[in-house]
């Protein structure tokens, strides 16, 4: 372990080794030739703008230890934000802008900030909602614009020295399935990201990232490598224009890239209807949800010189397994294969039914909850003592997550995952679980986002199923109906679900828009027409 475990300590290494190097770069329009035009930070103009930023902070009278809440826009001002907080030893507060007024207000008020870093919405929303923001006593305005520089130059701030155990960061969860969670991470717990990550995918230093969510560009100045901020709103980020992110892929020869498999879907569909590639990828990321077998299938089409891999994890882990496309097989219907658990990572599946806390493994091949356990696995969520002993479970000297998921284990070590035990639906024939269900249905052109739900308040509900297309009128609803029915009947697990609903749109989380608010469509349900269809009748 090195003198100090701070995060932020690889920054000024890399400006040593690779100053010239472009670290950052933000779109800030276009050329008269129709190329992007960004503003572009060296290693070491980007050393210089963090150590910019600690002087400002530390005047403001941020000290070491203190929570402070980022709201600034993504690229230059959220990594050399959140870098000086870093360096300077404060805990900065990260909160998912596109989660709700209310959720966001509530995480606010149960984190406690001593201090806000943020653009002037920011300061006029703190001070709007003064009781949510009480505990703020320190404010630093950050201005609006993607390409902000701090203007007045400063000395080279030490990074301050750090235990491995120490609290680094708070960093909420989506809250998709629930409310929203502050996870407490440590500086050790980022060391060993940034190590899994550069191990498992052989990153180099040198190499050319778009991330398509913004907290994942913070990795970036660790690995060495080049971010390019893509021309995504992190609020809206399904309105993406994919011919933007593959302009942005060629142009800067972009070797690695991670987004939800919804925004790779665009891109992929781009790319085929354009004949477009993306030669220069070494590598794409896809997470936040299932990996649908459309993108699984011949990535070559688009990606001639790269994998397609899907890394499995949470907020609280992360990453955990991983899995590329020459191991999947898109037929599949027990689950989403999500890869074998990266070195040092263990994962077991216990019973549904064990009691908190306790350990009892499920057979080889039974769907049970997973749970985790490794350096990447953090140990509380902030303020939520109740959260927290329900999720952790201790032995001996290892600590356990429980990741809410549902999966199993097959003979090889590989983990598969089944669906949140959450959405899982308790039939009077047994439970269902919703990935391999659903994945019955997708192979139906008009089916390829659909939702698991069941019906009725009891213990035991019916199964059903919503499927995101537009219908005309009822006849054009039974009909699209017994298709699916058909294909219900085509599997046992499928063969009790009946009953079909239909919608423009399914209500999707903000940050990956690919986890559908299953709970939310089983309310909806209740008082919307369904269609049910049985060839026997």
């Amino acid at each position: 372990m090195p003198e100090s475990a701070n995060i932020a300590r690889h920054l000024p290494l890399m400006a040593a080794r690779q100053p010239d190097r472009p670290a950052l770069k933000i779109p800030r329009g276009r050329t008269v030739a129709g190329d992007i035009d960004y503003l572009a930070l060296t290693f070491r103009e980007l050393d210089a703008e963090v150590n910019a930023w600690c002087a400002r902070l530390a005047a403001a009278g941020l000290r070491r230890g203190d929570r402070t809440l980022v709201m600034v826009k993504q690229g230059l001002p959220l990594i050399a934000a959140v870098f000086a907080l870093f360096k300077l030893g404060a805990v900065p507060i990260v909160i998912d802008p596109g989660m709700g007024l209310k959720s966001f207000l509530a995480c606010v008020r149960r984190s406690r900030p001593r201090a806000l870093v943020g653009i002037p919405l920011a300061q006029l929303i703190g001070r709007i909602f003064r009781p949510m923001f009480r505990s703020v006593q320190v404010r630093v305005t950050a201005s609006a614009s993607l390409t902000a520089r701090q203007s007045n130059p400063a000395g080279c701030f030490p990074v301050a020295e750090v235990a491995a155990d120490e609290l680094a960061a708070i960093l909420f969860t989506s809250g998709s399935t629930g409310a929203p969670k502050g996870v407490c991470y440590e500086h050790g717990m980022f060391e060993a990201q940034v190590r899994l990550i550069r191990e498992h995918y052989g990153i180099q230093p040198g190499e050319v990232d778009l991330p398509m969510l913004p907290i994942f560009a913070l990795f970036n100045p660790a690995l060495g490598m080049t971010t390019i901020v893509p021309e995504i709103d992190p609020r809206r980020p399904a309105a993406v224009d994919p011919a933007k992110i593959v302009q942005a892929i060629r142009q800067e020869n972009v070797t690695n890239s991670f987004g939800s498999p919804t925004l790779w879907r665009k891109i992929q569909e781009h790319c085929l209807a354009t004949g477009a590639t993306l030669s220069t990828l070494r590598r794409v990321l896809c997470a936040g949800a299932p990996v649908p077998a459309t993108l699984w299938e011949r990535p070559d089409r688009w990606l001639p010189q790269g994998t397609l891999h899907s890394p499995y994890g949470a907020t609280e882990a992360l990453p955990v397994s991983s899995v590329c496309a020459d191991e999947i097989d898109p037929a599949s219907v027990r689950g989403a294969c999500v890869g074998r658990p990266l070195p040092g990572m263990t994962v077991r599946v216990i019973r549904l039914d064990a009691p908190k806390g306790e350990l009892i493994e499920t057979p080889p091949g039974e769907v049970g909850e997973i749970i985790v356990s490794g350096p990447v696995v953090t140990k509380a969520y902030d303020a939520m003592p109740e959260a927290t002993a329900a999720a952790k479970i201790s032995d001996g000297d290892r600590l356990w997550h429980r990741m809410g998921d549902c999966g199993w284990l097959d003979d090889m070590g590989r983990l598969w995952f089944c669906g949140r035990k959450v959405e899982s639906v308790v039939t009077a024939n047994g439970r269902l679980f919703t990935e391999p269900c659903e994945q019955v249905f997708r192979v139906h052109p008009r089916a390829q986002r659909c939702a698991l739900i069941g019906l009725g308040a009891g213990a035991v509900s019916q199964p059903a199923l919503v499927v995101e297309t537009a219908v005309q009128d009822s006849r054009e609803a039974r009909t699209l109906a017994r298709e699916l029915r058909q294909l219900a009947l085509t599997h046992p697990h499928t063969a009790t679900i009946k009953v079909f609903y239909f919608r423009p749109q399914l209500p999707v989380d903000v940050r990956h828009n690919a986890k559908i608010h299953r709970l939310a469509l089983a309310a909806w349900a209740a008082t919307a027409r369904g269609y049910e269809s049985d060839p026997k009748r």
